[in-house]
């Protein structure tokens, strides 16, 4: 996404938690869920500004995702239009950012398992030219897994996007993946040799969404509903494509100015996040993609693993943190217990989808942070983690 060049918003931002060792993978000490402390955790729209929250907790009482006599919790806060005063409602679309991610990687890994694509094979195999020959070969596990190295955007086509009313000014702006790959394809070597290194990268999920076309004949969206959303029956599960609005009811997002006063920043053009971070969704339909998918419904186990299996531990971030991406998933431990999933950030929407391994715990996360900077947003994902992951005295 090309607003992480300007350091605003950005899709995906690291999960605040971090990567703490290996910890447990399944939920099975997990303590029940605490309504009370799951409505404080959401009810704080200060830390960071924001201007609603919604949130899902299913807790399945055994292990396989959706199976089990267990239970679940909603709550909301905050209003959805700050000009009618609509309270949020449960099936309020918003815009799911980065875990768009989740849904590419799902469709890929479906084509390795047909044979029809490689993962340990260069993307350069199957789309030549996009890259230039001085590259390195960039293998499909390095995209998915964000050690592709691919450079930073540069050039005169990357957007102004450091204050509020820079962004504005570019909301309508209409991006082709092509023009979005040929920011980071000036430079005439990788920053790094892939595979050595760890950088999220929205690029990354750009040449795979590409690849998908390539290999199917079709956008990645209509794979996304083909392979996973037609199936699973997620109606509310949408890609946009160049349509700035959000249908349907919706929690509408807003940007903070520099005059103090908030915008209505709904209406975005996505094409400059194709591929990576432009898909609509309701909580209830990632929590039902998120059920599914652990659950194995989606992936054979072999594949499913590499969503759940980090880089070698040599393979660190390039702040020398831990790796903590794996194959279209990201990990964090909380009190001990092993969480995957994805967060995602679009202006003026924030939002986070995590599981235990063993699909027996997972909370689905959406809220409206009023900042252009992704700096602290993570701030309320990671209280609602500490609340989810409690575990028994």
């Amino acid at each position: 996404m090309l607003a992480a060049t300007a350091g605003t918003a950005v899709t995906g931002s690291a999960f605040a938690a971090g990567r703490t060792g290996r910890a447990p993978r399944g939920g099975g000490d997990l303590a029940p869920l605490d309504p009370a402390a799951l409505r404080a955790a959401t009810a704080d729209l200060s830390h960071p500004r924001a201007t609603a929250a919604h949130l899902r907790v299913a807790d399945t009482g055994a292990a396989g995702g959706a199976g089990g006599s267990g239970t679940s919790w909603y709550g909301t806060s905050g209003v959805a239009d700050l000009t009618t005063g609509r309270k949020v409602g449960r099936h309020d679309r918003f815009r799911i950012g980065s875990i768009t991610k989740v849904f590419v990687a799902t469709v890929v890994l479906q084509l390795a398992h047909e044979g029809r694509v490689h993962l340990h094979a260069p993307v350069q195999r199957y789309l030549p030219g996009l890259l230039p020959d001085t590259y390195a070969p960039v293998r499909i596990t390095h995209l998915l897994t964000h050690t592709s190295g691919l450079p930073s955007e540069s050039g005169p086509d990357v957007p102004d996007l450091s204050t509020p009313e820079a962004t504005d000014a570019h909301r309508h702006d209409r991006w082709t993946p092509e023009r979005l790959l040929a920011t980071v394809t000036r430079e005439p070597r990788t920053k790094f040799r892939p595979g050595s290194a760890q950088e999220y990268r929205g690029m990354n999920y750009v040449l795979l969404a590409l690849l998908i076309r390539e290999l199917t004949g079709r956008s990645h969206g209509a794979e996304i509903h083909r392979r996973v959303t037609r199936p699973l029956g997620l109606t509310e599960v949408t890609s946009p494509g160049h349509d700035p609005r959000v249908h349907g009811p919706h929690v509408r997002g807003y940007l903070k100015m520099a005059d103090g006063r908030l915008k209505d920043f709904t209406e975005y053009d996505q094409s400059y996040s194709w591929g990576e971070g432009e898909l609509i969704s309701t909580g209830d339909d990632l929590d039902r993609f998120l059920a599914a998918l652990f659950a194995g419904r989606l992936l054979p186990p072999h594949l499913l693993r590499l969503m759940h299996t980090l880089p070698p531990k040599e393979v660190r971030m390039l702040d020398g943190s831990p790796a903590r991406y794996g194959a279209g998933l990201q990990t964090a431990t909380v009190n001990g217990v092993e969480l995957w999933g994805k967060t995602g950030e679009q202006y003026g929407y924030a939002s986070a989808a995590f599981s235990t391994v063993d699909g027996r715990r997972r909370f689905v996360l959406a809220y409206n942070p009023v900042g252009a900077s992704a700096a602290g947003q993570p701030t309320m994902t990671q209280r609602v983690a500490e609340v989810v992951t409690r575990r028994r005295a």
